[in-house]
């Protein structure tokens, strides 16, 4: 039987020595080959238990889930089964053109979506049988020794046992975005995640150094896996477009199954024939259903996907385009997202003046102001001084080549100091080879600190940066601009404040200080001499500040949830003005608050925050699934794995393409391909432009079929001919109702949706005003048509198939200038934004075109049933449809009395 290491509880919180006694495996030679291969199968392979493609059928028959299409379907199978063969058929083919778009569409986008599941395979260096050999990551077990080095990614969970200058880039694990020194010194047992230095974990990737640990988890069991499993396991919500229309389907279809039954039954007790009646109820059953209600939603949502994808965001559902057009909370991540995800020197402070930095994102474009002045001649001194103490005590290099491109590797933090430097001239291999490196005392992660020794013409100079704590406890003096003045303990504590208040201001903080040795053998670290502090932080993106004031003007609140700590991520919160600079201590929750608060059920403290700081993957589901159940429309942004599981729990998931890992953008609805916040509010712009349009087509739909509904059935009441036919109507829903109602789903929308408060997460997609503003203008329609046909009967002595022909023209033509009514403000008759949509007047042409035809081509008037009207007639048709729009204006204001 094969045997199970004991594993550790908490390897970080035991020492090397226990945790490979634990595992069983000597540091020296690793596990054996057997061995290896036995554990195997008690773990199995090193991989992420496998994601299915969904099948081809299974995107083929989600098209056929809408309420609207199954409809549809039985309206066609019945107009078969009485061997209405023409009806049925052309019911059947509305049905086959909505599902291929629906298909092609989500097709495109599921395909693109499954192609970043797809996790290159990785190799890696272990120990096996006392040798090193390169095998693949998905054939490591527990208990192997690994050895790293820089570029390479972490193919396992390990526990180091060897670190030397070790650096990983978390980001994608833990949001943080400075890369973290990584140590092998046991560590307290309820230490968390983000601050588990003797650790390595899957995924993230190793930016300097080199090191060994052993592998104490595969597979699900990383901590990369645990998040995986959560990225399964949380449910993606329906959007709020998916709700709205399940709702008006629903309604549609018993409101269809109603109207066909009583109109029948009512037939049938008139004295009607069987067939007669039947047919009757297939013509209500075809006049009640949008049949291109399915057709102009898809295409009206594709084409808003296009729209999106031209704006650098990639939709991979259709209805979440709709989404953030709802969206009244974005929950953002800090780092990369507000943030440039680079740390820039942005503060200096020396014994003579505190120097402002600005520009110090990009090299030699740095400028240095003191009191809004250049500083003056001693100041400056002093300041070349810190920035080649900076250069100098660095791994990091910078260079920009002939052609202009700069050329950097390293630590952000040194190399954010190369970059302040090379404004003021003072390049590392410059410094370098007038002050040769003779040695470095590496960064030692306890003493918060590091030294580098360089031979000079009077002596050892020693450069020396760290944590302020560290330094400014070791110095005995201070640089002036006048020269080295002593430093005591009072003088060491102003320091101390001085710094503090820079952390106050979330800035990350390095201490420089220089000294001369006689020779190589001294202590770096003794008698030192402080030039000064230097504050840096990871600056606001260009545009963000802009974006967030145009959420807040349209509503939206926006809310950011971090991993990073309290004062940085508030500092950065109020620079991209999501807060005020005085705003109240409530705005801002500690990750450790927020479970305490959840469970004392405080949901209005949580609710009014605007910066959560040090949060958890998991606090992130409970925020997102507390703002859900609050009525809130969420949408959630994020690029790494710890945000993955969030990001398929939001109504919308908002991945970052440049920098988001895979795991992220197949969590989400919408991938920004720019990484820009802004993309985002055009996003939230597009989708409130789509639901308008969305909402103006299906009003225009709805209030056609309406006027065909009232038009049978007055007329069936009243034992009058039937005024159309089913074909006529399947004919006038595909073509008068179809092209304006697409046109009025592409239109490009009011200019002042964003000056408008988000709707309800509760509203319908139809509210009682819009379905007043149905039935009222369906009822003018259908008066002008049977008026028309009673004329063409009465007046003009019209036979029966040609006072049909009258009732479907006056129909088609009536429904056409109909679109006009679905303008904001009736009163403006001639600029607005349909008469300024291009496509409604093509839409018209051909609609037009299309009447005309059905009326006078042969084949096509043969099947519909219809003949030349004659100039009569037509005086009739034009006058009559007229009618609806003539009335709009009263009748919108009945239906604003009535509300």
């Amino acid at each position: 039987m094969t045997s199970v290491p004991a594993e550790p509880r908490a390897p970080w919180a035991e020492n090397v020595q226990s945790v490979l006694a634990a595992f069983s495996v000597d540091a020296d030679r690793g596990l054996d080959s057997r061995e290896a291969a036995r554990r195997r199968v008690v773990y199995g392979r090193n991989q992420l238990r496998a994601t299915q493609q969904r099948p081809v059928l299974s995107i083929l028959a989600a098209q056929f889930k809408s309420v609207v299409v199954i409809l549809l379907v039985v309206a066609g199978g019945l107009a078969t089964a009485f061997s209405e063969f023409a009806e049925g058929l052309a019911i059947f083919a509305v049905i086959i053109i909505n599902c291929t778009i629906g298909f092609l569409t989500e097709w495109r986008a599921v395909r693109s979506m499954e192609a970043l599941r797809k996790f290159a395979s990785i190799d890696c260096d272990v120990l096996r049988d006392g040798g090193v050999i390169r095998v693949s990551a998905e054939d490591l077990v527990p208990g192997d020794i690994v050895l790293l080095d820089a570029g390479d990614l972490v193919p396992a969970d390990l526990r180091l046992i060897e670190a030397a200058k070790l650096q990983a880039d978390e980001s994608t694990l833990t949001g943080e975005s400075l890369p973290v020194r990584k140590y092998t010194q046991a560590l307290e047992d309820d230490t968390v995640l983000l601050d588990r230095h003797n650790m390595a974990f899957r995924g993230t990737a190793i930016n300097r150094g080199t090191g060994k640990g052993v592998v104490i988890a595969t597979g699900m069991q990383t901590e990369f896996g645990k998040i995986f499993e959560q990225v399964r396991a949380a449910e993606p919500q329906q959007t709020p477009l998916e709700k709205r229309l399940d709702v008006l389907g629903q309604r549609l279809a018993w409101a269809v199954i109603f109207i066909a039954i009583l109109i029948g039954g009512a037939g049938i007790l008139v004295g009607r024939e069987l067939f007669l009646a039947i047919e009757v109820a297939i013509a209500l059953s075809v006049a009640a259903i949008p049949e291109g209600l399915p057709i102009v939603a898809t295409i009206a949502l594709a084409r808003g996907m296009w729209r999106m994808a031209r704006r650098n965001a990639l939709i991979t559902r259709l209805s979440a385009v709709e989404t953030l057009g709802a969206t009244n909370t974005i929950l953002t991540d800090k780092t990369g997202t507000l943030t440039e995800n680079r740390m820039a020197v942005t503060t200096l402070r020396l014994a003579d003046a505190d120097i402002t930095v600005a520009g110090s994102e990009r090299p030699a474009a740095a400028t240095f102001r003191c009191d809004n002045r250049d500083p003056e001649t001693s100041v400056a001194a002093v300041l070349d001084v810190l920035l080649q103490t900076g250069v100098l005590c660095s791994n990091a290099s910078l260079r920009i080549a002939a052609n202009g491109d700069v050329q950097a590797s390293g630590d952000p933090t040194e190399l954010a100091l190369l970059v302040a430097a090379s404004a003021r001239g003072i390049w590392r291999h410059e410094q370098i080879e007038k002050m040769p490196e003779l040695r470095e005392d590496a960064f030692d992660p306890d003493a918060k600190r590091m030294a580098t020794l360089h031979s000079a013409e009077t002596g050892i100079h020693v450069a020396v940066k760290g944590a302020p704590e560290s330094i400014i406890a070791r110095s005995v003096a201070v640089r002036t601009g006048h020269g080295d003045t002593p430093l005591d303990d009072q003088g060491r504590k102003l320091w101390m404040a001085r710094a503090e208040r820079l952390g106050d201001r979330g800035l990350r903080m390095l201490a420089i200080a220089v000294k001369t040795l006689p020779d190589e053998s001294g202590d770096p670290y003794s008698d030192l001499v402080l030039v000064g502090i230097v504050g840096l932080e990871d600056p606001a993106r260009v545009g963000v500040r802009d974006a967030i004031s145009r959420c807040k003007a349209a509503g939206v609140s926006v809310v950011m949830v971090t991993g990073d700590h309290a004062a940085t991520a508030r500092n950065i919160a109020v620079a991209v003005g999501l807060v005020d600079a005085a705003a109240e201590s409530r705005m801002f929750v500690d990750g450790a608050e927020v479970d305490q608060l959840l469970a004392d059920a405080a949901s209005a403290s949580l609710l009014d925050a605007r910066v959560f700081s040090r949060v958890t993957p998991q606090q992130k589901l409970k925020l997102i699934d507390l703002y859900q159940r609050e009525g809130y429309v969420v949408a959630m942004t994020g690029d790494g794995v710890n945000d993955a599981p969030a990001l398929k729990k939001a109504d919308i998931g908002v991945a970052m393409g440049v920098r988001g890992t895979a795991i992220a953008k197949e969590a989400s609805s919408m991938v920004l391909q720019d990484d820009e916040f802004s993309t985002i509010v055009s996003a939230i712009e597009q989708g409130r432009v789509i639901f308008a349009n969305i909402r103006k087509f299906v009003v225009y739909l709805l209030s056609c079929n309406i006027s065909e509904v009232l038009i049978v059935t007055l007329a069936t009441i009243a034992g009058a001919p039937l005024p159309l036919l089913p074909l006529q109507i399947l004919f006038l829903n595909l073509v008068t109702d179809v092209f304006p109602a697409l046109a009025l789903g592409v239109g490009a929308g009011s200019r002042s949706l964003m000056a408008r408060k988000p709707r309800s997460a509760s509203e319908n997609l139809l509210t009682r005003t819009h379905w007043l503003g149905i039935a009222v203008h369906g009822i003018v329609i259908s008066v002008a048509v049977l008026a028309a046909m009673a004329y063409s009967i009465s007046v003009l002595n019209y036979g029966s198939q040609m006072a049909v022909t009258v009732s479907f023209c006056t129909l088609a033509l009536a429904q056409m200038w109909h679109v006009f009514n679905m303008r904001s403000n009736l009163r403006r008759w001639i600029n607005n934004e349909i008469t300024r949509n291009v496509w409604i007047w093509i839409a018209l042409a051909t609609c037009l075109l299309l009447v005309l035809a059905a009326v006078y081509m042969p084949f096509l008037s043969e099947v519909l049933a219809l003949t030349a009207p004659g100039v009569d007639g037509w005086t009739v048709i034009v006058t009559a449809s007229l009618a609806p729009v003539v009335l709009a204006p009263f009748v919108r204001r009945l239906v604003l009395l009535g509300r």
